[in-house]
């Protein structure tokens, strides 16, 4: 086993496959070249810096504070620059860790509770809308290494991948994630 994927599929252009909700798990004795690439990069980020790539964009973004979406104590949700979707949203630790297996009792209940209210906003405001929602963590023999932080990208299915997207693998997101950040941030939950 290299590599531990973890994901939940909500509605039909999300890919779900059961009527009921559900989250999955799946273990791969390889790692994927998709995934393998994010190691890659990130690896040599820390190469060249001595720093996590990811500590360091979070660091960016709480600064600028402009695609913040909600904070706590042990979490920050954001909508990354350059997103490839509208909403896209990513909820990432403030204390360093590689992989999602290590975080502790005192954090899961803040995490439960900014996913729950990041998903009623996305329910609210966006309409139930279909999404995925992956937790990325560091390789299974990588679970103690500091160039990666583990993170939650939840995907809202609002636009489709069309030719370009599919032929290039660039993606074009029409919305701005400042604009779409501060429409979350400023949304009133339920």
């Amino acid at each position: 086993m290299k590599v531990i994927i973890i994901f939940k599929n909500h509605g039909e252009a999300a890919g779900t496959s059961l009527e009921h909700p559900h989250t999955q798990i799946v273990a791969s004795p390889i790692v994927p070249p998709f995934i393998r690439r994010r190691y890659e990069i990130a690896t040599q980020h820390f190469d060249n810096t001595g720093h996590c790539l990811y500590c360091d964009l979070l660091y960016d973004e709480v600064q600028s504070g402009r695609r913040i979406v909600g904070e706590t104590q042990y979490f920050v949700a954001l909508h990354p620059y350059a997103s490839r979707y509208p909403f896209e949203t990513w909820i990432m630790p403030k204390i360093h860790s590689s992989s999602f297996g290590n975080i502790v009792d005192m954090e899961i209940g803040e995490l439960a509770k900014l996913l729950k209210e990041i998903l009623l906003k996305f329910y609210h405001a966006l309409h139930d809308p279909d999404f995925n929602l992956i937790i990325h963590t560091s390789p299974v023999d990588d679970e103690h290494k500091t160039y990666y932080l583990w993170h939650i990208q939840i995907i809202p299915r609002l636009t489709l991948a069309a030719g370009f997207e599919l032929g290039s693998g660039i993606y074009i997101n029409s919305a701005m994630p400042e604009e779409t950040a501060a429409f979350m941030r400023d949304f009133p939950v339920k």
